[in-house]
């Protein structure tokens, strides 16, 4: 007889939200025994997931609904206007439950750490010099999951990323590029010739279950996951051609160009507190930058981005952008 696997358990907090729902899509489709912690009830979960309907101030609740948990993916995200409160003590919490369930810790980063002066590339040796609150509190969080590792109490994994897109709302794409796709208008927050990083949400998440499966990971490890890099102007003209594939057709004319007004945003930032946290990270607009890991390339030599036209078609279907082509009847 041949002895049953057991598959790997990851627990994912917060996998309501955009990077959750992605990472839980992803483990399960790897084989992994996914628990989706969320404080919603959550509408719909793949084969090999369950729910997990616990607040993340019930610990011991989370500890025993996840015991034996392999790994422990953090995909919570406080308020944007909340990162001073509630970033350092929520992620604490967390690294204290995946140290009891002896899980390792996966966090997915961001570009904030290299501050307003960062590089055009940012690689696996840049130096962090993080200068807005933001940055500061992202690299204290890192720095405290290097040293929680260099004492042994926890392993961790960092794969930091560009700008995410894909997999539901809630970011730059759906709220400010191409709100009014329909109406054949596109917006961009900065310079149409910088380069900027994106990730699409499915292969980061993807990437994750690669790199966790792998048995010689560090007890720390910090990866760049490269992602997609798109100036202004080839992500617009992605967006538009997308579009068209998906049977939009452009307004007379052909499609519009307008600018974010930032100009705004930062006089209402006066009285509105989330005016104030997106103006403090514009820079990375007017910033060029792109992300490479020779690291990361080397652990998953195998793993390709989802070329860009099809992730923003599949973007625009799930956002309700567009419409979803129509089927083939099977004798076409």
């Amino acid at each position: 007889m041949t002895p049953s696997h057991t598959p790997r358990t990851v627990l994912i907090l917060g996998a309501n939200g955009r990077i959750g729902a992605a990472a839980t899509a992803a483990f399960a489709a790897a084989g992994w025994r996914v628990l989706a912690q969320a404080r919603r009830p959550i509408a719909a979960l793949p084969a090999g997931a369950q729910a997990v309907p616990l607040p993340l101030d019930d610990p011991a609740g989370l500890a025993t609904a996840a015991a034996g948990a392999d790994a422990l993916f953090y995909a919570v995200n406080p308020l944007y206007t909340r990162w001073a409160e509630e970033l350092l003590p929520t992620a604490r919490g967390a690294m204290d439950l995946a140290s009891r369930l002896g899980a390792r810790f996966l966090l997915p980063g961001n570009v904030y750490n290299y501050g307003r002066e960062l590089p055009a590339q940012l690689n696996d040796h840049t130096p962090e010099r993080g200068d807005t609150p933001k940055a500061q509190l992202r690299i204290e969080l890192e720095a405290e999951l290097a040293e929680r590792a260099r004492r042994g109490d926890l392993r961790s994994l960092v794969l930091r990323a560009g700008d995410f897109f894909g997999v539901g709302r809630g970011g730059w794409l759906d709220l400010a590029i191409a709100k009014d796709l329909p109406r054949g208008r596109l917006v961009y927050p900065g310079p149409l010739d910088r380069p900027h990083a994106w990730a699409y949400l499915p292969d980061l998440a993807t990437a994750f279950t690669a790199l966790a499966e792998q048995p010689d990971l560090p007890d720390a490890l910090r990866l760049n996951f490269p992602g997609h890099t798109l100036t202004g102007a080839e992500l617009l003209a992605a967006l538009e051609q997308a579009a068209t594939d998906l049977g939009l057709q452009p307004p007379p004319g052909g499609w519009r160009h307008g600018d974010f007004p930032w100009r705004l945003i930062r006089l209402a930032g006066w009285v509105w507190p989330m005016g104030r946290a997106l103006a403090e990270m514009a820079y990375l607009w007017e910033r060029p930058h792109a992300l490479s890991s020779e690291a990361f390339e080397a652990r998953c030599p195998t793993l390709r981005s989802t070329p860009i036209d099809a992730a923003l078609r599949h973007t625009l279907i799930d956002l309700g952008l567009a419409p979803a082509p129509k089927a083939r009847p099977a004798w076409a």
